[in-house]
């Protein structure tokens, strides 16, 4: 009798997941779907109806705050310049939890697999020592794989009582430690699970925030540079008459007006001032200034990078195409935020050969700063960019030549750094834990 009922439970476990014929379908209308609705399928279109008004009040609320934000930043440049690098070190602090929640799921994930395929490899000896259990207590076992924690609590049960027989009490208790595993495991999924649902609804918001802001800021910008838009036109119409970066840098910031007028304020800007011979990192604090906090010089092991992510290539190491790298590779997550890693003036963005969009940054000193690989670049020629301000967004697949990229279907992240035109080992400026890495 016993393991009919079994195998009717796992039955009917399983039955949702049945192929369904056609050739018995049935074609039934609207109102009669209406009709033989259940109660739970009808209160569950009522949640799916009210969560998706809830989103609506939340999207209205945002925007509202968003305007009045705005309202309120007015034309005060250094406030609108502080909240930008706020909200982007607020989205790429979420975007470090969400990777970090990821990594930590990814073990569970594989152990519940484990448990289970181990559990359903091992059917016939459950099959005894339940059966064994529903002759003692008169009642039908659980279905194990639908609610292990009944079966669980139906094991610890009969144990306690003394009901199972004593040859079948340490398969019962190996039964009971792995099912107390994978109850154990899926609590702490479904933990995890719900903090990424909600860092996930945080990133949302903060995106919309951003771009806002980001959205104002070009408002502004193109308010003060009235030819912005045919400037950048003639920047690529530039940008296709030369071969190298280097003949790029040089073409832009001696043909293009605001490339030029910013490559020119770089050169005569000078170095920043030092406090006791050392930089004055409190310059950063300024969210007002128009030119860089320090030398460029001066920030080695200070500097973040542009994008969370992994680094997949390094600077020297082999290109994949018979010589060296020039700059470092990081592979990112799908729509991740580009910040600048320093202050400096943009001198070209836009699309560049194999190297999809790029942006180059005058960091002073003759440093130069090579973003490429972005999706979407939200920054223009001339203007000037504070450290840590966001500056493009990751796409969802590379936009970067096969060459510079180790996988071309995930985003990847190329940057260089170059010093009187000769690309250099980015090495020494990064910062090498959170605490060093200088804020704007």
């Amino acid at each position: 009798m016993f393991p009919i009922l079994l195998c009717l439970a796992f039955l009917s476990a399983g039955a949702a997941s049945l192929p369904f014929s056609p050739a018995v379908a049935q074609v039934t209308t609207p109102a009669q779907q209406a009709e033989t609705a259940s109660p739970d399928a009808i209160r569950q279109r009522e949640q799916e109806l009210e969560a998706a008004r809830e989103q609506q009040r939340k999207a209205a609320e945002l925007q509202e705050k968003l305007k009045a934000d705005i309202e309120t930043i007015g034309q005060d440049r250094s406030k609108l310049n502080a909240r930008l690098i706020d909200i982007a070190a607020q989205v790429r602090g979420v975007e470090n939890r969400i990777g970090d929640a990821e990594a930590r799921l990814r073990p569970l994930d594989s152990r519940e697999q484990l448990i289970r395929i181990s559990l359903d490899t091992r059917r016939a000896e459950i099959v005894e020592v339940l059966a064994a259990l529903q002759r003692a207590g008169r009642r039908t076992p659980p279905a194990l794989l639908v609610r292990p924690e009944d079966a669980l609590q139906s094991l610890r049960t009969a144990m306690l009582l003394g009901s199972v027989v004593p040859e079948l009490r340490g398969r019962a208790e190996k039964l009971a430690g792995d099912l107390g595993e994978l109850v154990a495991v899926r609590r702490i999924i479904a933990t995890e699970r719900d903090v990424l649902a909600r860092d996930r609804d945080k990133l949302k918001d903060d995106q919309v925030r951003l771009a806002a802001l980001v959205d104002e800021r070009q408002r502004k910008q193109s308010a003060i540079e009235k030819d912005m838009a045919t400037e950048g036109a003639r920047a690529i119409a530039l940008s296709r008459q030369v071969d190298s970066l280097q003949g790029l840098i040089a073409k832009m910031e001696q043909d293009v007006k605001s490339a030029a007028k910013a490559a020119a304020t770089a050169s005569l800007r000078g170095a920043p001032a030092t406090l006791n011979g050392k930089p004055n990192l409190g310059a950063f604090k300024d969210p007002a200034r128009l030119s860089p906090a320090i030398a460029f010089a001066a920030a080695r092991g200070l500097l973040a990078l542009p994008v969370n992510g992994s680094k997949i290539r390094d600077y020297g190491g082999s290109d994949g195409a018979g010589g060296v790298e020039r700059g470092i590779s990081l592979a990112t997550r799908a729509g991740a935020q580009v910040t600048t890693p320093c202050d400096g003036w943009v001198v070209y963005a836009g699309p560049f050969r194999s190297y999809g969009p790029l942006l180059i940054l005058n960091a002073g000193g003759g440093y130069h700063v090579l973003i490429a690989g972005m999706e979407r670049i939200s920054v223009n020629i001339g203007q000037f960019v504070l450290t840590g301000e966001p500056v493009a967004t990751m796409g969802s697949t590379s936009q970067v030549a096969s060459i510079l990229a180790t996988n071309a279907s995930q985003p990847v992240l190329y940057v260089e750094f170059r010093k009187d035109g000769t690309p250099i080992d980015p090495g020494p400026w990064w910062a090498a834990n959170e605490g060093e890495k200088v804020r704007g």
